[in-house]
């Protein structure tokens, strides 16, 4: 590496004469056109060209440093054309803003001098790809992170690496690092582009570092503030500058004296690393974000954006189009997802274990980020009326696992969905996944259809992505969490505007598809298609321009590895005498191939074939004289059609039934009696997927204890210091459990619980929360033994649950309380929330749980 200068290993795409023209173009242009942004007296964020407010909503994506590009590169793809694709299908997504903080641990010296490498080369790369998609740049300058994780940190020499990210706001060396850094990195000019980053148009405004931790004296924190944006100055930057607000918010008051026109936030409103995919409706942990800084006069006349946001550990493709309303109310501007998964690393989720976002590996979560824009732009600034799961063209719906955007030119959908069409005589661009009114399509992956001239529709399909394992668990390149397969299937269009027989002709590179529609219906593989109304001539070709994309363009990853593989989850009760319906997915099943369950029985194993419901979906009935009181124990076999065996879920080959096979894993499945209990709780099986409220985890303790049983384990709760924990609880979804046990629902009339505390009459709340997040709960007194405590159904009352996982930053509302009264309904109960804490006192309290059942 060498120290900052002009020149660069990789050559700018343009030479000589030709660069110069570009760069005095493209100068006057912006200075022509006025293509900028500016915060008015209001601390309104408003377009320099027509002063109209302006909104933005995008993505952070990290392909140019850190451990991004390090996984890019072990895959055998260049960071360049990785960055090609993943924008491409950004520009897919309509998104318009890019944030991510630059890695200033891989491009400086501990000086703070700018050093020339590839990752700012690739920064530059990514900014001028940005650029071509018309994708506004939100640009910070200082992480201070290490550039490992999640491997080890490098020793980088950087000025962050010295000083690290508590000292850098302290210290007056780090702070003189910091000016020379931010002096170098803002008269820097993009080879690329030829411009700076203030000259760049498309690159709007500035926020200092990334999620500072400030300590000391509030004027220092203020002083700090200052110093980094006068630096930021003297490099001749006039744009808008934003400095966080929420990583600190005891320092609010010293950062809203500083000399910035706005600040940023983040969201993470089901916390982080869950370790599994969270289950149920989390739509109250998104219903509101309310800023605890308003209070704060300076603050109000002070710009808003959102640097980043995600709902971690949660793929229901719904928490986007509702964090983007609720952004809106709050005043918000700009808004940036953390974090889109680079294309060639998706297939494991490694980057950040704890999100995962990508229109090739989780399609209908990214049509959900396609809606979001459409909420985010469409919604006025500080409306706080759209607050309901229909609002305007938009529907939020958990239990069909749905979003969608429906107008009389658009329609947009997460799922498959039965939406009455506004007009579809009007319609112009539809996006989705699954089937509608206008498409019938059974693939995995989104699609798009555009009209791109009268009678004339740019249609691309997306392979088929099929998640064979839980993407939010620990993560490893050698762990494929989604499959993606190319599937050529039927697929039926009834547009007006096409009629019923118009032509399909393939665009994309090696598509020679040149076919006619049959009644709407034809064949669609991967790809990108020109559907053209019968009779009608055209000259466009996949070269020619359609908004920011050429016809042509398609991007997306090649197929899998193809053997077989099979997803099921076993029920974990069912009821006697009930038939019951076995769902699996199943990968690399060819047409001649079959599948079956073989029950394993008292010295008898019978076999049920599986039936293919659609695409990869598979279901087998158990007739209900099979589902005998006791174990329900099977294993799920692939027989191939060249005579191979694969048994499942060992993933085991050879014959199940050969007198050599070793094979003993199977999924085993409790069949209850008639009038047996229905467990919704089991410390040692519930425990470690529960969300956990505990304020302070020096203080609170959680763990698992035995009492005469050692092999039957309860979950003890603790608050050791009462002063520093009022409250302490947890919720455990159940749902799944209930599956089986439908047809029992209408005899449960109570819940109980066996529990006990270290002290007699201790308080403790119970209750139950359903489907549309309405909490049910009731109080109880317990002792200093086990005891079992029955709770009467009917005497549940409407009440505010917690928001857990906690939502972050930690000012946010603690509690949800659903604004309208409901009546409790077993069958749409699907979590259980336990509290204690309350009226302590000072001494410590704990209770301990061994199970909660219904009877």
């Amino acid at each position: 590496m060498k120290l900052y200068k002009n020149d660069r290993k990789s050559k700018p795409p343009l030479g000589g004469w030709g660069f110069i023209v570009f760069m005095l173009f493209a100068t006057l242009t912006h200075a022509q056109n006025k293509q900028g942004v500016y915060v008015d007296a209001s601390g309104v964020i408003r377009w320099e060209k027509d002063h109209k407010e302006a909104a933005f909503f995008g993505t952070n994506y990290t392909a140019p440093f850190a451990y991004g590009n390090r996984a890019i590169v072990r895959m055998g793809v260049t960071a360049e054309q990785a960055i090609k694709d993943d924008v491409y299908h950004f520009s897919r997504l309509g998104l318009d803003a890019f944030r991510v903080h630059v890695w200033d641990q891989e491009i400086s010296d501990a000086e703070g001098n700018l050093i020339d490498n590839e990752h700012l080369r690739l920064f530059d790369f990514l900014l001028a790809e940005l650029k071509k998609r018309k994708i506004k740049t939100l640009v910070t300058p200082i992480a201070f992170w290490g550039n490992g994780y999640p491997e080890k940190d490098e020793k980088t020499g950087s000025f962050a690496n010295k000083y690290g990210k508590d000292k850098s706001v302290v210290s007056e060396e780090a702070f003189k690092a910091q000016e020379n850094y931010l002096k170098q990195f803002f008269k820097h000019k993009n080879p690329y582009t030829g411009l700076t980053y203030q000259q760049d148009a498309d690159i709007l405004a500035a926020e200092i570092n990334n999620e500072p931790h400030h300590s000391g004296p509030k004027e220092r924190a203020t002083e700090y503030v200052n110093r980094m944006t006068a630096a930021i100055k003297n490099a001749g930057w006039t744009k808008p500058i934003f400095y966080n607000i929420s990583e600190s918010p005891w320092y609010a008051d010293a950062i809203v004296k500083a000399n910035v026109q706005g600040h940023t936030f983040q969201w993470y409103p089901t916390g982080l690393v869950a370790g599994h995919t969270l289950q149920g409706n989390y739509l109250p942990n998104v219903a509101k974000y309310k800023i605890s800084f308003d209070t704060i006069p300076a603050f109000k006349n002070r710009a808003k954006a959102v640097y980043e946001f995600d709902a971690g550990d949660v793929m229901a493709p719904i928490m986007y189009p509702a964090m983007a309303r609720s952004f809106r109310a709050a005043g918000f501007q700009w808004a940036t997802q953390f974090a889109y998964d680079p294309m060639a690393t998706a297939y494991a989720n490694t980057e950040y274990q704890t999100h995962y976002l990508s229109l090739a590996y989780t399609p209908s979560k990214a049509i959900s980020m396609l809606i979001a824009s459409k909420v985010f732009h469409q919604t006025a600034r500080l409306d706080t009326l759209n607050n309901g799961n229909t609002f305007g063209p938009f529907k939020i719906d958990y239990k069909s696992s749905l979003s969608e955007m429906n107008t009389a030119e658009e329609f947009y959908y997460t799922n498959s969905t039965t939406s009455k069409i506004v007009n579809a005589k009007r319609l112009k661009h539809i996006a989705g996944v699954g089937s509608s009114k206008i498409v019938q399509y059974n693939g995995r992956g989104a699609y798009f259809i555009d009209q791109v001239a009268a009678g004339v529709w740019r249609l691309e399909v997306m392979p088929d992505a099929v998640q064979i394992r839980d993407p939010f668990e620990k993560a490893s390149p050698e762990k494929e969490v989604t499959r993606i397969i190319w599937s050529t299937l039927p697929m039926d269009i009834d547009l007006p505007d096409l009629g019923s027989n118009f032509t399909v002709k393939g665009l994309n590179q090696d598509n020679t598809v040149n076919s006619v529609a049959v009644k709407n219906g034809f064949n669609v593989s991967p790809g990108t298609y020109l559907l053209v109304k019968k009779n009608l001539k055209t000259k466009l070709n996949g070269q020619s321009s359609y908004q920011n994309i050429a016809l042509g363009e398609f991007v997306a990853p090649k197929t899998s590895k193809v053997d077989v593989f099979v997803k099921h989850e076993p029920l974990r009760t069912i009821s006697e005498g009930v038939a019951i319906q076995l769902h699996a997915e199943v990968t690399g099943l060819t047409v001649k191939d079959s599948a079956f369950i073989q029950l394993n029985g008292a010295n008898r194993r019978e076999n049920i074939p599986l039936q293919k419901k659609r695409e990869y979906e598979y279901v087998a009935i158990i007739p209900a004289e099979q589902v005998r009181n006791g174990l329900l124990s099977y294993q799920i076999i692939i027989h191939k059609a060249n005579g191979d065996y694969v048994t499942f879920p060992a993933n085991t080959k050879g014959n199940l039934n050969g007198w050599d096979n070793l094979e003993t894993e199977s999924y085993q499945t409790y069949v209850a009696a008639e009038n047996a209990i229905a467990e919704i709780f089991n410390a040692a099986l519930d425990g470690k997927n529960s969300n956990i409220y505990n304020p302070d985890w020096t203080n609170g303790k959680v763990e698992y204890v035995s009492d005469e049983n050692p092999s039957v384990l309860s979950m003890k709760l603790s608050i050791n210091m009462p002063k520093s924990i009022q409250l302490m609880g947890f919720q455990s979804f159940f749902a799944d459990k209930m599956t089986g046990r439908a047809s029992d629902l209408n005899n449960f009339k109570k819940m109980v619980i066996k529990i006990k505390a270290n002290t007699e009459n201790t308080k403790v709340k119970v209750g139950l929360i359903d489907t549309d997040a309405h909490f049910f709960s009731t109080e109880i007194l317990t002792g200093k033994d086990f005891q079992l405590i029955e709770i009467p159904l009917n005497q549940l009352k409407n009440d505010a649950q917690l928001l857990l996982p906690r939502p972050y930053p930690g000012f946010l509302p603690l509690y949800y309380q659903s604004a309208n009264k409901a009546a409790f309904d077993l069958k749409n109960a699907e979590k259980l929330e336990v509290t204690f804490g309350y009226g302590a006192g000072t001494k410590p309290v704990n209770i301990t749980i061994e199970s909660i059942y219904l009877k």
